[in-house]
């Protein structure tokens, strides 16, 4: 694998809500905290010159990245433009002069997947893909056949090792502290397995709707939104072997051993929901069948996991906006006091505000041998400080691909929703502000009930 460092970063799509919202800001950031300088050429069709476009990156910094005349002038001395169509041969050669002695170009594909054949075909016969890495925006795909067509479109052009499939979830700070947290505390590894551990719940949750994104999200539903890739990659860090060696593809292999160790999903195992007015929102359609409120049941029929069952669920318009986890722990293997214990946990709470904590059963103070349940908070942090596309755009630069998507495990992961994708049961109708379909908790049997996140702290 090539290992040096990209002497230029090329965005297509530089006018799109991706870039303002996203993009700009992890730019600054790469410029001003991190030493990055090189080319950076945008490139779109809005018939924009430059200076409108570093008018853009200006807005952009004042709403979403902390704008001030320092760091902005810093960065603007870099940005470059160029305006044309992507199916334009003329296009790729105003890009190629605008790179001039660059010859290790990172290019980011902000746009939609339809058009990545023609970029890329377009890279290559302006010679722009050599020596050259792609960066490439998740959906990858909407079924398991749609991602493999589209790496076969990819690798016509790049190879495997100089593809980065971003997923930004994967850049949050927290997410990647489920794995430091793993693997740099040995007390964990003797109860991280079937033994010990009982099941494992992760809730993401969110207390608004789809707002503007409707025709997006009836396109999508929750299942492809958020479940075959941001959970089933957080379910991949809390749940694979550690990484044997250090280079950039051990954790990948770890990750792509326990996806596909993981059983499909049936009907059986899935409760879809729809919120009480999903519908009227704007570029809804009035019948739509889709979900907005997913909740699986998974098993990982691994040595170390075989019959721990995995609950996730996902949904919008819930009580808070959170993200947790949840190991909930086997109970001691006879009653000593007399009295019903609990299950002991591991709660890692990943947004909006960062935690580490561990339920307990404690004595009350007093003569008698009672207890009560006590949570012990371990660490408290703010929110990821690094944006994740800061951090993203900074790996792939430098060649590290540790944190994107690799096809493998892209393919393990729609092989796991690919049954309930093709038929799903229906969806079940549920209030806003609720915690979805009370389905949703017949589906934990005996493992329930759902351990509801609580608001964060001020909200």
């Amino acid at each position: 694998m090539d290992t040096a460092p990209s002497d230029a970063l090329v965005f297509f799509g530089a006018t799109g809500d991706l870039a303002y919202k996203q993009i700009f800001p992890a730019l600054q950031g790469l410029v001003c905290e991190e030493g990055l300088n090189v080319p950076i050429v945008g490139v779109a069709k809005s018939g924009w010159n430059l200076e409108q476009f570093r008018a853009r990156a200006k807005d952009s910094l004042e709403h979403h990245g902390g704008f001030s005349d320092a760091n902005f002038a810093r960065l603007v001395r870099l940005l470059n433009y160029v305006d044309g169509d992507y199916y334009d041969p003329q296009t790729f050669q105003a890009l190629k002069q605008a790179l001039g002695a660059a010859r290790r170009p990172l290019h980011y594909l902000a746009i939609p997947p339809a058009l990545f054949a023609a970029v890329g075909s377009a890279l290559a016969a302006s010679g722009l893909n050599e020596n050259a890495r792609i960066v490439v925006e998740k959906p990858f795909g909407r079924d398991l056949e749609s991602a493999r067509a589209l790496d076969r479109t990819l690798v016509q052009f790049f190879p495997e090792d100089a593809i980065f499939r971003i997923d930004h979830y994967m850049g949050k700070e927290p997410v990647q502290n489920i794995v430091y947290t793993r693997f740099a505390n040995a007390n964990f590894e003797p109860l991280w397995n079937r033994n010990h551990v009982r099941s494992i719940q992760i809730t993401m949750a969110e207390s608004f709707g789809v707002q503007d994104r409707g025709a997006f999200y009836d396109a999508t539903g929750a299942l492809r939104d958020v479940v075959q890739n941001h959970l089933l990659q957080l379910v991949a860090n809390l749940m694979m072997e550690p990484p044997s060696g250090d280079s950039h593809e051990a954790t990948r292999d770890q990750k792509a051993a326990l996806m596909k160790a993981v059983r499909p999903l049936d009907a059986a195992s899935l409760v879809r929901g729809q919120y009480r007015g999903y519908r009227a929102v704007p570029g809804v359609r009035p019948d739509s069948p889709v979900e907005t409120y997913v909740a699986v049941k998974l098993y990982v029929d691994s040595w170390r996991w075989a019959g721990v069952p995995v609950f996730i669920r996902a949904g919008k318009h819930m009580p808070v906006t959170a993200v947790e986890v949840i190991v909930q722990f086997d109970k001691p293997p006879r009653v000593v006091f007399s009295e019903e214990l609990s299950h002991g946990y591991l709660r890692m709470r990943l947004s909006p505000d960062v935690s580490v904590a561990i339920g307990l059963r404690m004595k009350r103070p007093g003569e008698r041998m009672v207890g009560e349940d006590v949570e012990l908070i371990m660490s408290e942090q703010p929110g990821s400080l690094t944006p994740p596309y800061q951090r993203l755009l900074g790996d792939a630069m430098r060649g590290d691909s540790e944190l994107f998507g690799r096809q493998d495990i892209v393919d393990a992961q729609w092989r796991i929703v690919e049954p309930i994708l093709k038929d799903p049961p229906g969806c079940i109708e549920y209030e806003p502000g609720s915690w979805g379909p009370e389905a949703a908790n017949t589906l934990l049997g005996d493992y329930g009930p759902w351990r509801d996140p609580k608001p964060a702290p001020g909200a």
